[in-house]
């Protein structure tokens, strides 16, 4: 309905938002500050707009030839389980070599039906539960395509201090960025964490951001489908009204998206930050400005956003007691591996070394040796602290003797093992007659002796300690 001149004059004092840049009527005190902010609300205008028209017709881009095949080879890389049609990569495949025009024209005559997602909930390890929503493998053809082609267009205007799901970016260049705010003096940490952030997004407020830059209507509208997919759990399909949840090649993109209104408001109140998905740090001087910096922010994530920041999680830390990414960074550019990481490290090597799994030693060796590289790879920032990972590789010697022993079974097969690998015969039957358990037993000077530092490099078992010191 169309406003009266009387209530236009009305409104003409208040504040108007244009993307996010408040622009208020000049006063005298105010006036060059509001010329500044008028200006940069005119550039994001024109951005926009430009983008707009650039994107009109972005859906014949995103069912082009050529970004569909890389979106196939994408989705073929990641693997992962079938959604709810069971269908896996592999009979992707195929079924693109006989369905993929019919596909094409489905999704520009918008006929194309988005299908529910499978509902999967793992296990946090913090203890919490995290919920996945994992689409058919035609959906995620069809989210990787859209990505591929929205990402041109979004990615060059996301924040510098913004890490996750970006090309060329990951997690180390914000542990690196992070410690040198650290070596700036901005030792205090506003650690923000938003509560089930994936599950929490509003859909009105993402599309309402969405639709102020891509110009083509039939995508905005596929997207909605998307957001609005039913989750399948039980037989049963529950409509979701909020949240994008983890499992398609969209959810990143789109989380960015949503959050790149924090970076933008971070950035324009000076802040120092670093940014990767949910997870948020902001630096500062001191305790008391980190309070004053918590309270606003949190304002600003509940009010705006309509999103929830998790009370008991966050909150202004010394930088030593932060966990970013896995790592803590401390004064004077030094990063160690964070206690919950090794926390988390100790958890799988329990599971992979319990006696009762009955698979062979070489297997077990195998994976354990799987598990270190990753760790070494991602942790090889750390450049303090090592000794956690001599007392680790201890450690995880002492488990290995124990399910070798917990192998031979019998005493006299224990001691057979044992004089193998050259322990005099008495010794051995000292460990087996007078040691109760498994656990006891893999301390003996004698098992140590029999499976040494030597025994265990020659089987191929890798030290943590020798791959993070390289």
């Amino acid at each position: 309905m169309r406003k009266s001149k009387e209530q236009q004059k009305k409104q003409g004092g208040r504040q108007l938002t244009i993307f996010d840049v408040p622009v208020t009527k000049p006063t005298p005190d105010t006036a060059g500050r509001t010329g500044e902010e008028k200006e940069k609300g005119v550039e994001l205008l024109s951005r926009l707009e430009k983008r707009r028209t650039l994107t009109t017709e972005i859906l014949e881009e995103v069912v082009d030839y050529a970004n569909l095949n890389r979106a196939y080879k994408q989705v073929s890389s990641n693997k992962g389980k079938g959604g709810i049609d069971e269908m896996d990569t592999q009979e992707l495949r195929q079924w693109m070599g006989k369905h993929i025009n019919e596909l094409r024209m489905e999704i520009l005559t918008e006929t194309y039906e988005v299908s529910p997602v499978r509902k999967v909930e793992i296990r946090k390890p913090d203890g919490g539960i995290r919920m996945l929503g994992i689409p058919t493998v035609k959906d995620r053809l069809v989210q990787q395509a859209i990505h591929q082609q929205l990402s041109i267009h979004y990615d060059p205007i996301f924040s510098d201090s913004s890490y996750g799901f970006r090309p060329g970016r990951n997690a180390q260049q914000a542990v690196l960025q992070a410690s040198e705010f650290i070596k700036e003096g901005k030792e205090w940490v506003v650690d923000i964490d938003m509560e089930k952030f994936f599950d929490k997004i509003n859909h009105d407020r993402l599309m309402q951001r969405l639709s102020k830059g891509i110009g083509d209507k039939r995508l905005l509208r596929l997207i909605n489908a998307y957001l609005k997919a039913g989750m399948m759990t039980g037989g049963l399909e529950e409509q979701r009204t909020a949240g994008t949840p983890q499992g398609g090649p969209l959810s990143p993109l789109l989380s960015n998206i949503v959050l790149d209104e924090l970076d933008k408001e971070l950035e324009k109140r000076g802040h120092s930050f670093c940014r990767y998905a949910d997870d948020c740090n902001i630096f500062v001087k001191s305790q008391k400005a980190g309070e004053r910096v918590m309270a606003t922010i949190v304002n600003f994530i509940e009010k705006k956003l309509k999103l929830k920041v998790n009370r008991q999680k966050s909150g202004v830390r010394h930088c030593s007691e932060v966990k970013f990414l896995g790592y803590t960074c401390l004064p004077e550019g030094k990063i160690r591996v964070a206690d919950k990481s090794i926390k988390r490290l100790k958890a799988k090597v329990r599971e992979i070394t319990r006696r009762n799994r009955g698979v062979r030693f070489e297997q077990v060796i195998m994976e354990l040796n799987r598990v270190i590289t990753g760790l070494t790879n991602y942790f090889s920032l750390a450049n303090t602290w090592f000794n956690n990972f001599v007392s680790l590789d201890t450690w995880i010697r002492r488990k290995l003797r124990c399910y070798r022993l917990k192998q031979c079974g019998r005493r006299y097969t224990i001691v057979k093992f044992l004089t193998g690998l050259g322990v005099p015969i008495r010794k051995c039957w000292n460990v087996v007659m007078y040691t109760q358990g498994w656990w006891a037993m893999s301390k003996k000077v004698a098992v140590g002796h029999a499976m040494s530092l030597k025994w265990f490099a020659e089987i191929g078992l890798l030290s943590l300690k020798d791959r993070m010191m390289v």
